[in-house]
């Protein structure tokens, strides 16, 4: 052991001597290599490990190779390859990044990498980032592995996240060759429906495989880097850090600031159906060139959806329920809506205005009729030249003006102020405590009606089930359901939700024989045993 270690120290110090010959102190672009350089000497007369010295030995390689390939670029009078989002020329490893560009980056955490590829983004607005594909190694997928849901429904292939995991590093290191070879293959997605709306229409969610989640979420963690840095500040829908009561309380404060206005609403006809795939690839490619992530993305866009046993291939559209779709819509709508609004509405319009955006679901707030009128004449052509649609019953235009400090009485004419809905709530004109007029919003009615109907269905399937058993289950979704609609002026609301709830619950508790009536009497005694969770506001509205 000693005679090899001794032979490895040796190997070394020789490799040192021969790097000072062929790259000599004073030649340009070797100023970090000669440093390094050195360092590798100093460990080597300290004795250090091999694996110290591995890695010293591969960041001179690095600096070097990054100077060589700079020089070459120079001399031959084009921009430089080398991708300042990795910060180095070479991997780690000095094992070559190989034919689609992939190494090993062990060595730099994951965050640390987000983070530069961000920084990059951010520093650059313009730049096409032709490299990005070698940042998914094992540990990114493993990454990728931990952000992704495993209570999730399975996909195609049956398989659940405890399969998965139980030879996790295996799965990871087989996938991490697929996506490397080219030789990945995106699975049909399987798809159910959801009900929509009132209930007569339905949603069409694509249930992906759990490995193929893994794989989209890896990819989308790239692309997040980087188009965070270009998103608008209006635009909400799966951002991180962003929610959508964010997204309310800013639409919230854009009506108030220009007393109501005239509001737009806008309704994209199944968006993420019909956003087409050609004019989706042009767009990222404004801002990605890297050939492995755009064949991985186009993969997933070609992949086949399997429909009680039918398998078929959709011509347009990225199916929700994929960990990547909600970014592609966004970056879609980002250079469809959200640059052209900043770039050729705004400068455009005589008065205030704003936008608020949530992935599909927007709403335009004008000072001016004038404006309002304008933009709403001129969407329906700049939808229709990227292939998309408006609901023309959905997508209408809101007097939402503040009413008056003292309104006319009753049956002296005029309709009043109008209302409009955005993410499940009608947004509408009222008193305060102190008697002013503030933009207020309430449950929509048939998000109401479609929560209440589910609950009770609930409690109708399960009404044989412990009773302890159904009050936590009832308790969980109304504690979701306040959790989202608890807002400030919504507690009617939420009250007339809990004793629907409370009522659907005793309902059904006396229909379980004919013999054990539920009378109200035994149901409040029963509720002091096993409350149902009582109506609250959110935390961020509860102050």
């Amino acid at each position: 052991m000693r005679k090899a270690t001794r032979r490895f120290v040796n190997s070394q110090a020789q490799l040192r001597r021969d790097l000072d010959e062929a790259f000599p102190p004073g030649v340009d672009g070797t100023a970090r290599a000669k440093g390094s350089t050195g360092n590798l000497g100093a460990l080597v007369a300290s004795g250090a490990s091999r694996n110290v010295l591995d890695k010293a030995v591969s960041r001179v390689s690095m600096g070097h190779e990054k100077s060589e390939r700079r020089s070459r670029s120079e001399d031959a009078g084009e921009p430089s390859r080398w991708d300042p989002a990795e910060q180095r020329a070479a991997p780690e490893h000095g094992t070559g990044e190989g034919k689609h560009g992939w190494t090993t980056m062990g060595q730099v955490d994951v965050s640390t990498r987000l983070r530069r590829i961000a920084e990059t983004a951010k520093a650059a607005p313009e730049l096409s980032f032709t490299t990005l594909a070698h940042h998914i190694d094992e540990d990114w997928l493993r990454e990728a592995f931990h952000r992704t849901r495993r209570d999730a429904a399975p996909g195609v292939d049956g398989a659940t996240a405890e399969q998965y995991a139980a030879r996790l590093e295996d799965n990871l290191a087989g996938l991490r060759e697929r996506l490397r070879s080219g030789s990945y293959r995106a699975p049909p997605v399987r798809r159910v429906h959801i009900p929509k709306g009132s209930g007569q229409e339905t949603r069409p969610i694509g249930v992906p495989t759990f490995e193929d989640k893994v794989a989209q979420r890896a990819v989308a963690m790239v692309l997040e880097a980087v188009y965070e840095q270009d998103f608008q500040p209006f635009s909400y829908g799966f951002r991180p850090g962003r929610s959508a009561h964010d997204a309310l309380d800013e639409l919230r404060q854009t009506a108030m600031d220009v007393h109501g206005g005239w509001v737009v609403e806008v309704d994209i006809r199944k968006c993420f159906d019909t956003i087409v795939h050609a004019e989706l690839m042009e767009v990222l490619r404004r801002r990605i060139r890297d050939g492995v992530l755009l064949r991985l993305i186009g993969k997933w866009l070609h992949a086949g959806v399997m429909e009680r046993d039918n398998l078929y291939y959709p011509e347009a559209g990225t199916p929700q329920g994929g960990v990547i779709s909600p970014l592609l819509a966004n970056v879609f709508l980002h250079d469809v809506v959200d640059e052209w609004v900043v770039k050729d509405v705004r400068p455009r319009l005589r008065g205030r205005a704003g936008l608020v955006r949530y992935a599909d679901d927007m709403v335009f707030v004008f000072e001016l009729e004038e404006d309002a009128r304008r933009v709403l004449e001129v969407l329906p052509k700049r939808f229709g030249k990227y292939g998309l649609t408006l609901h023309p019953d959905k997508t209408r235009l809101v007097d939402f003006r503040r009413p008056p400090r003292h309104p006319p009485e009753s049956g002296s004419g005029g309709s009043g102020p109008g209302s409009f809905g955005f993410l499940g709530f009608t947004h509408h004109w009222a008193r305060s405590r102190a008697g002013a007029w503030v933009v207020k919003r309430r449950t929509a009615k048939d998000r109401f009606r479609r929560t209440l109907r589910r609950l009770h269905d609930y409690c109708r399937a399960h009404r044989h089930d412990p009773v302890q058993a159904q009050q936590r289950a009832l308790n969980r979704r109304l504690r979701g359901h306040y959790a989202y609609f608890g807002m400030t002026g919504n507690t009617v609301a939420l009250t007339r939700m809990y004793r629907g709830v409370r009522a659907a619950w005793r309902r059904w508790l006396n229909m379980r024989s004919q013999r054990a009536h539920m009378t109200w009497a035994r149901f409040y005694e029963l509720l002091k045993r096993l409350p149902l969770a009582p109506p609250r506001l959110a935390p961020r509205y509860a102050s």
